[in-house]
């Protein structure tokens, strides 16, 4: 029967840990239960496999999602989306039924309401895992890579995204990030992050990495990459450089298409492997393949997930790389598009996996494996060598000894003042003063005192207050003066910015926040005629830093590289002159003109300051 406590207790004493865990402590022979300085060595954990059944085997390689804040009492809706999806009520009964070697936590899945309860349902899921025979600690998994994506939001302190980083250019502040963000994580249960993007971004189209990466820059992007490895690691949680062999250079999004990357092979190892190598190096635990086909390392037209000759032939033989590689999510189209859904675990297990993310139905997923195992196509030997990676991981975590998050320990950790300052710090040398024309910037109280902002207000990040034109005007409201906030949305009608210039006769200047402006866009409408007011305009791009190349005639251009909190405020201290901009362009902006795409405005490395 699965596990029915709740889990809502504080933090289990040491002796009701080791009789949870009384059949793996047999099982690794004499000794007790391992410890983060004394992991169980490869012999031990190759006699725990050997006692595992071939169903506790093929459960180990699932990372999945499942619903609600609690392992074994989640809301009504919650069971009902489970057995909808999964087939089973909770967290508990999912671990007990599929024997899964991981979770992975999403907001939409309503895991992550706020820090004690995630702490909470971490220990339920482990103790509902510990509690079976030969029960084994879980990897429990989120998405945190700050910036645009997050998975748990306040009070839990929210940096700077990659590209933003990437803009202050400090790997010093990135291994902060990684350290600060990595004992936030671990305080809460939370012991493997999807962190961070190694990805080389070259596309000014790309959909889906953009700023969730440090810039274009190979060189730049291996150092900051390393050092965040280092970060997380060093406060005990796994990092996980994404998405190999490299997704920096596509238009498609993966989740919903399937990219070509067309890169030749010389020119892969001068752009795309380098991050990764860098991570390698850093000793990072996990690396997550990307859903793309790239002919020069593999022409059999197989996204990279499925594929022997990139995963096993040049990851692992010629990189060196012997940690977990963790699949991209099985649920998006890029890896589905070729094959069906019982297939796909099967060939990414062939091709060198070791952790199946996210199938999107397990049931199909796992008995795939499983007869792929008694047929013949998989041996349990295969199952084996990923199994013993991910049980290092686990033992290399501390996970054996130390499975159980404090609960009485979140308070002290997450969300700490010394934390948030520290975000605070790190993202004032972000902010890129990319135009300053008659020096508009920064705006003085004394003459321009009453400020509009308006803009495109996208659905704010996970966890951060938004919308950004309200969080622009109540910080500078904060910093002494009157700011109004207007939103006029990413496509605004002609009423609307009609009513944005109406609000601007009553202001001394207007900020307006701009989103992934193209050509023909109506932002640009909105920007020229609030400029034709005669008013003093501050743009401010809140995601992508382009933007500045569709606005020519803005005398005053600020990027931020993303909408959150902590990135908006450090813009408002910049346009109050409170602080001085310090961050450079991390990528290049190309002159928007089809007829010369490779024409740059501004390089790598540009950006103006007070």
């Amino acid at each position: 029967m699965p596990d029915t406590s709740t889990g809502n207790t504080a933090r289990p004493a040491r002796r009701t840990v080791l009789a949870a865990t009384a059949g793996l402590t047999a099982a690794l022979a004499a000794g007790g239960t391992a410890h983060a300085d004394s992991a169980p060595s490869d012999k031990r954990l190759r006699a725990l496999i050997s006692r595992m059944t071939l169903e506790e085997k093929v459960g180990q390689l699932f990372v999945m999602r499942v619903y609600g804040h609690s392992a074994t009492a989640p809301d009504q809706s919650d069971i009902d989306a489970n057995l909808d999806e999964i087939g089973v009520r909770t967290a508990a009964e999912l671990i007990a039924r599929y024997r899964v070697g991981g979770i992975i936590y999403f907001t939409w899945a309503h895991n992550t309401r706020d820090p004690r309860q995630i702490a909470e349902l971490s220990n339920g899921i482990q103790r509902a895992s510990l509690g079976r025979p030969r029960g084994l600690p879980v990897l429990i998994a989120t998405d945190q890579e700050h910036g645009i994506v997050c998975r748990v939001g306040r009070p839990a302190t929210l940096f700077p995204g990659a590209m933003a980083v990437g803009a202050g250019g400090s790997r010093s502040d990135a291994r902060t990030l990684g350290r600060v963000s990595g004992a936030e994580l671990r305080a809460m249960g939370i012991n493997q992050d999807y962190s961070p993007d190694a990805d080389v971004n070259v596309n000014p189209a790309n959909p889906v990495i953009g700023v969730r990466s440090f810039g274009a820059d190979p060189d730049a992007v291996a150092g900051l990459v390393a050092a965040e490895v280092t970060g997380y690691q060093s406060s005990g949680v796994a990092a996980t450089a994404k998405h190999f062999p490299g997704h920096g250079d596509t238009a498609v999004d993966s989740h919903y298409g399937f990219p070509v990357i067309t890169h030749s092979r010389d020119r892969w190892e001068r752009l795309d492997a380098a991050p990764f190598r860098a991570a390698i190096k850093a000793g990072v635990d996990s690396i997550m393949t990307a859903h793309i086909q790239f002919p020069a390392l593999d022409d059999s037209g197989d996204p990279a997930t499925l594929s022997r000759t990139v995963l096993t032939g040049i990851l692992r033989e010629e990189l060196g790389y012997d940690g977990v590689v963790v699949t991209d999510s099985l649920g998006m189209e890029g890896v589905r598009t070729k094959y069906g859904d019982d297939r796909v675990p099967v060939l990414a297990l062939k091709a060198g996996v070791d952790q199946l993310l996210n199938p999107p139905t397990l049931d199909v997923a796992w008995n795939a494996v499983l007869e792929a195992v008694r047929s013949g196509e998989l041996t349990e030997a295969r199952l084996d060598e990923s199994i013993l990676r991910i049980l290092r991981l686990k033992a290399r975590l501390g996970l054996f000894d130390h499975p159980y998050a404090d609960p009485a320990r979140v308070g002290r950790t997450v969300g700490t003042p010394a934390h948030l300052a520290a975000a605070d710090r790190i993202a004032e040398r972000t902010t890129t003063l990319l135009v300053n024309e008659g020096g508009i910037l920064p705006l003085s109280r004394r003459t321009h005192r009453k400020l509009l902002v308006v803009g495109a207000d996208p659905a704010s990040p996970s966890g951060t207050t938004g919308p950004p034109t309200g969080v622009l005007a109540a910080a500078l409201t904060e910093l002494g003066f009157t700011a109004t906030a207007l939103s006029t949305g990413t496509a605004p009608s002609a009423a609307t910015v009609a009513r944005a210039v109406a609000a601007a006769q009553d202001a001394d200047a207007v900020v307006v926040g701009t989103y992934n402006v193209a050509a023909a866009s109506p932002q640009q409408s909105l920007v020229e005629q609030l400029l034709a007011t005669g008013k003093p305009v501050v743009a401010v791009a809140v995601r992508n830093p382009y933007d500045v190349a569709h606005l020519p005639s803005v005398r005053g251009c600020l990027a931020t590289y993303s909408w959150t909190d902590v990135e908006l405020r450090a813009a408002a201290r910049v346009i109050a002159g409170r602080v001085a901009p310090r961050g450079r362009l991390p990528v290049p902006v190309p002159v928007p003109r089809a007829d010369d795409p490779a024409r740059v405005l501004y390089p790598i490395g540009y950006g103006l300051s007070y």
